[in-house]
């Protein structure tokens, strides 16, 4: 079921990232070139320690190939811990020059020995649905 939901995922040393993404329409401006979808990240900790996330690297690419690269502490503000068989949830959002591209990325983890380590986030694309007739 989980899989139903959140279509890409990744598993890095025992943390699984899950990625769903869903085309936002009414915040789009075609006219203005600009297209905006939601992403809902999903971390799950399978592992027998703690682990926390202190950073997040994105690529973002458009349809033209230009890469846009995002950095910075945490997520949403937070440096979430994650307790072995528990999951952390959030949601951001994304906007291009194009009507599609795609994401990837990794999140740098503290695991219980605060040692760091790399969580990849799987490529996932950003594409506008076609409208069927």
């Amino acid at each position: 079921m989980i899989g139903a939901l959140y279509p890409h995922a990744q598993t890095t040393a025992g943390v699984c990232v899950r990625v769903a993404v869903s085309f936002l329409p009414e915040q789009s401006q075609a006219t203005q070139g600009r297209w905006y979808w939601a992403y809902h990240i999903r971390i799950e900790n399978h592992r027998d320690d703690v682990v926390q996330l202190r950073s997040r690297h994105w690529e973002i690419t458009d349809g033209g190939g230009a890469l846009h690269i995002v950095e910075g502490e945490g997520v949403i503000g937070e440096q979430p811990m994650i307790e072995p068989g528990g999951a952390y949830d959030y949601v951001s959002a994304c906007p291009l020059a194009t009507p599609s591209g795609h994401m990837k990325g990794h999140f740098v983890m503290l695991d219980g020995a605060s040692q760091r380590f790399r969580v990849a986030i799987p490529r996932f694309p950003l594409t506008v649905p076609t409208v069927s007739q």
